[in-house]
């Protein structure tokens, strides 16, 4: 297996932050069906996915063995044609979904289903 495909995370705006002409947008990329992709995990990161394709996809996030020796991936997680789903995981910095690099892994069933990093400002939650 290859190394998975890094997401670069969208650094979200501050609050009051001066907002001009594009620094508000962010993009979605294609995920990577068959060696994942990763981010690294700050505690302030979203996972956005939306379904570009003509039928349901799915995403796989791989999770890691927490403090009490438990896994939970979430498994085949069905976006269906033209819907978002978000995925709170990089909320977080406890163990569980982050491995010991600090990057969650991803895996999507096709290439239409679109992924996206946004990160909070640094300081948020407060």
């Amino acid at each position: 297996m290859a190394d998975p495909t890094a997401i670069v995370p969208y650094q979200m705006l501050a609050p009051f932050a001066a907002v001009g002409a594009g620094l508000a947008d962010f993009t979605f990329a294609a995920g990577t069906i068959t060696d994942g992709d990763t981010f690294v995990c700050t505690g302030r990161d979203l996972l956005i996915v939306k379904n570009t394709d003509a039928g349901a996809t799915t995403i796989t996030i791989t999770s890691v063995v927490d403090e009490k020796n438990r896994t939970g991936d979430i498994t085949t997680y069905s976006v269906g044609i033209g819907e978002y789903a978000i995925f709170p995981i990089g909320l977080t910095n406890n163990l569980g979904w982050k491995d010991t690099s600090g990057k969650v892994r991803i895996t999507v069933s096709d290439a239409d289903l679109k992924v996206a990093v946004i990160r909070l400002p640094a300081g948020y939650p407060n």
